[in-house]
């Protein structure tokens, strides 16, 4: 069964930085590209970022380039979002995803992942 389970999510004032954390089991995990996706309330699911296998290609909404770095730990099974100077806007469930294919190059695109997460909730005050 695989599952992944996020955590670092908070409340927290605009300008401050947040590491989220995602643990996969159930697969192997460094064989299949990662996500992160977020929701905000009223506000459809959006793709924020996504790593390759080996951590070498990245790919960011650019409402976060720059401020944010996704980043995996294969040894771990885990994948990472350190989020820095956030901002209101920020605020939503954050989710993190595995690609549906193995040893496929990361996609921006919510039906090219198979399993999510539960979601963190980030919420950023002015």
């Amino acid at each position: 069964q695989v599952q992944l389970v996020e955590s670092g999510g908070g409340l927290v004032q605009a300008g401050v930085s947040l590491r989220l954390s995602c643990a996969v089991s159930g697969r192997p995990f460094s064989d299949y590209a990662m996500g992160w996706f977020r929701q905000a309330p009223g506000k459809e699911r959006e793709f924020v970022a996504a790593v390759s296998l080996n951590n070498l290609n990245t790919h960011y909404a650019d409402s976060v380039k720059g401020r944010f770095t996704i980043s995996r730990d294969n040894a771990k099974n885990t994948v990472y979002l350190q989020m820095n100077s956030l901002k209101p806007d920020d605020a939503a469930t954050y989710y993190c995803a595995s690609l549906r294919r193995p040893w496929t190059a990361p996609s921006r695109r919510q039906e090219d992942y198979d399993y999510w997460g539960q979601g963190t909730q980030v919420t950023v005050t002015s």
